[in-house]
């Protein structure tokens, strides 16, 4: 770098106007990056330019692989000249961005390069086997081929899908072509300007202790990633995709509960699916007409593209990104609304009531409808014999609904809670395998039957981020088996004279009235971290002794001490406090692991008669938690600030 960059970016960091790191992290990147002249050239722009608020989040730090991989921008807020280069047709950039914060060819290099130096010392002997999927966002592909040669170029083999599939898919090829570690390039849910890096290990959950610290120590090793690997020895590139899809959609026809049901009533539901431009449309249409039910697609958002152009996130949680399916649905008739994201692992639902119109509901009570039709079902049919619910189980995370501990609770059932996280589900699943023996080539009946008899049969599964799970073939949440279960649910509701808003509506009245809000605050950028760090610190430093007006009577903070699960596993520690209020309420606080968020979930619960006005009760909780949502977002927007006055 020229002293005139030099002594320019020298000024900056004395005005304030750069971080130290960042200036670091800058000069670092130019001296390891000479073969490449974008890069400096993309630094040089930014300098003349006077972008330090740019500079700072791109190079406040270096894109830490954590434990579920990575997550950033590849599309910076201001793209050079430089990385604009020539445009592809849809707009994108030639160049991810520059920066050792940013998701780009350096960080996805060196990320794999420490998993594949992880894996050789984890299977001495063997040479690396890694499976590698993407989504349809920017740059995807090209990420994903730079990993495989990697492997490559280590003597691995390298096992990567022709064209984009879904993260669930990822999960299952991984343990099907019996590989050491998979991983899927997608940022999932995030805005079009971000992408990411999800890593798996053979047992196809996302990685968890020992092997992720293991896995981030050799990622933080490798200092000079090799940007344009070629294959050494046997290594090789093999694509796959057909026959990864045919095996695959042959474990979600596993999930069907009633079969002969399904066909009858499938043949009169009016479906409509969008994938939101992401991986759903390659398995979620054909495996509903496998199972005999026609599926409107919402055309517009049926191609994959980068760009998301019709939504303004990919996210099924929002109402939003289902509302071209809604418009879809009023002309058609249609009795429900489904949307999965880009990388396929949730599912967003909006459901038809008798009067027409069509109501969202959140990602808690999509599990809970599941959790209680396929524990009935399961029962009714015998797959469950009476006194054998104890040897079977739900799994949940602490911030999903306690509904579902409560619905598995009242058949004797236990509940498994779980941090934040499908990756601890996953690892659940592989305990449970173990303890049966593993599968081999038992059939699906065989196979539960040995769960219940030696170990713990996996009933379902799920978060209230919208994602679910009905089965241990897949180690991750799975949208494209959640389109599946939950039509089979309303199938089922039909033959029975009713729809699943109805079905829902029974189950709090025998259940009780549980309502449950997200209360997000988003602070992007450098400075945005640290206020997430200084307000999470402080719930747990100094936390309130009363929440919005009502009395604190208990804290959990998971980061302190020992917590054990019911079966008397440790639970992980991290960063999350769950704050007790009595009567059923609770609030928990995190920082999201994927997003420049802090997260705050507030729990209510009332009881309520047989002719109790269902709607006046709910419109009233949803009441408290929007008032204990107001306070708390004022009280932590001052301690993010460090103003606890």
């Amino acid at each position: 770098m020229s002293t005139e960059y030099k002594q320019a970016i020298e000024s900056a960091v004395q005005e304030g106007k750069l971080s130290t790191d960042s200036a670091e992290n800058v000069g670092r990147l130019m001296r390891e990056s000479n073969s490449e002249p974008r890069v400096g050239e993309s630094v040089r722009e930014l300098v003349r330019a006077g972008e330090w608020g740019e500079l700072n989040d791109r190079f406040f730090r270096t894109l830490a692989f954590g434990t579920g991989g990575l997550r950033g921008r590849t599309i910076g807020k201001v793209v050079t000249k430089a990385e604009m280069g020539n445009p592809t047709p849809l707009g994108r950039p030639e160049f991810p961005a520059v920066g050792t914060n940013c998701m780009n060819e350096g960080n996805v290099a060196r990320a794999t390069q420490g998993l594949v130096n992880y894996l050789k010392k984890s299977f001495p002997g063997q040479a690396p086997r890694v499976v590698f999927a993407h989504d349809t966002r920017f740059f995807s592909r090209e990420f994903a081929e730079l990993a495989a040669r990697t492997v490559a170029a280590a003597g691995g083999t390298a096992y990567l899908f022709e064209s984009d599939r879904s993260t669930p898919e990822l999960s299952f090829a991984v343990r099907y072509l019996g590989a050491q570690a998979g991983v899927e390039v997608t940022a999932s849910h995030n805005p079009s300007h971000d992408n990411g890096y999800k890593a798996y290990f053979s047992d196809g959950a996302q990685i968890v202790e020992p092997h992720a610290s293991g896995i981030i120590r050799e990622v933080e090793a490798v200092k000079e990633p090799n940007l344009n690997p070629q294959p050494q020895g046997e290594g090789k590139v093999e694509s796959i995709g057909v026959e990864v899809d045919e095996q695959y959609l042959l474990g979600l026809r596993e999930l069907i509960l009633e079969e002969e049901v399904l066909r009858r009533e499938g043949k009169t539901l009016k479906v409509v699916f969008s994938p939101l431009h992401g991986t759903g449309v390659r398995i979620v249409p054909t495996v509903l007409a496998r199972a005999g039910v026609d599926v409107l697609l919402v055309k517009e958002q049926e191609k994959g593209d980068g760009r998301f152009p019709t939504v303004k996130s990919p996210n099924p949680e929002n109402g939003e990104a289902l509302a071209m399916g809604i418009e879809l649905a009023k002309k058609e008739k249609g009795d429900m609304v489904l949307a999965t994201d880009p990388d396929g692992d949730r599912m967003g639902v909006a459901l038809r009531n008798r009067a027409g119109e069509y109501e969202l509901i959140t990602g808690n009570q999509i599990g809970s409808l599941l959790a209680a039709y396929r524990i009935d079902r399961m029962r009714a049919k015998g797959w469950i014999q009476p006194g054998q619910e104890k040897s079977c189980c739900l799994i949940k995370t602490f911030v999903t609904t306690d509904l579902q501990k409560e619905i598995a609770g009242s058949v004797g059932m236990k509940c498994v809670e779980t941090l934040t996280g499908f990756k601890y589900i996953g690892e659940k699943l592989g305990i449970y395998e173990k303890q049966a023996g593993g599968r081999g080539g038992m059939g699906a009946e065989e196979w539960r039957k040995r769960r219940i008899e030696k170990s713990t049969f996996f009933v379902f599964g799920g978060e209230e981020s919208y994602g679910y799970s009905g089965g241990d073939f897949v180690r991750d949440k799975d949208a494209n088996g959640a389109v599946l279960m939950f039509v089979e649910a309303a199938a089922w509701a039909k033959s029975q004279g009713r729809n699943l808003l109805e079905e829902m509506d029974e189950i709090y009245r025998k259940h009780g009235l549980y309502l449950e809000k997200l209360g997000t605050l988003e602070m992007p950028g450098a400075e945005g971290a640290r206020e997430i760090a200084r307000a999470v610190e402080s719930y747990q430093s100094r936390p309130p002794k009363e929440w919005g007006g009502r009395k604190v009577i208990g804290v959990i903070d998971f980061e302190k001490g020992c917590h054990r699960d019911v079966e008397g596993q440790e639970i992980p520690k991290e960063r999350m406090l769950i704050f007790d209020l009595g009567e059923g309420f609770r609030v928990a606080v995190r920082a999201s692991g994927t997003e420049p968020k802090m997260k705050c979930y507030f729990f209510g619960k009332r009881k309520v008669g047989a002719t109790e006005d269902l709607g006046r009760a709910k419109q009233e909780l949803a009441g408290e938690l929007d008032e204990l949502w107001s306070w708390t977002r004022a009280d932590a927007e001052k301690r993010a600030k460090g103003d606890l006055r």
